[in-house]
């Protein structure tokens, strides 16, 4: 069987994490989202650029999840898709991105852990472990500095 891919989105939390509710009544999490950039140098070492900022959205179970584990600052992988659509801002239409989040959590590569994990009904199960377990920020490394990580 094939491997079922989407895009990803990855980058550190730039404004503090908005809550709202949509026509259909779902919650929805919304951020500004930072993505780091460096540029590869002869030397073989990288130079920090400025960040890019971004759009980011959730509905739904992944929306309230989001909204009570992550925070300004924290750095993220995201699994979704980029949604364009058209806004009308002083008489003129303008095209605009988002990226809709399906799935999101911390980055591991820059994000401490501890986990507490309740009990399993069938040890060993990928599923029950990816249902079952909670995770809990102990700390998380500064999500953009100077240096740029």
């Amino acid at each position: 069987m094939a491997f079922h891919t989407q895009q990803s989105l990855s980058g550190f939390i730039a404004s503090d994490p908005q809550q709202s509710v949509t026509e259909n009544g779902d919650t929805r999490f919304y951020v500004r989202v930072g993505q780091p950039h460096f540029r590869h140098e002869y030397s073989g070492s990288f130079t920090s650029l400025e960040p890019t900022f971004h759009d980011l959205v959730a509905y739904r179970a992944t929306a309230e999840r989001a909204l009570n584990r992550l925070a300004k600052g924290d750095s993220f992988v995201a699994e979704g898709y980029v949604r364009t659509f058209q806004v009308e801002r002083d008489g003129e239409t303008i095209q605009r991105e988002e990226f809709v989040a399906k799935k999101i959590g911390h980055d591991l590569a820059r994000t401490n852990y501890q986990v507490t994990r309740t009990n399993r009904s069938a040890p060993g199960s990928e599923q029950d472990a990816a249902t079952t377990q909670t995770a809990i920020v102990s700390e998380t490394e500064a999500a953009h500095t100077s240096s740029g990580w």
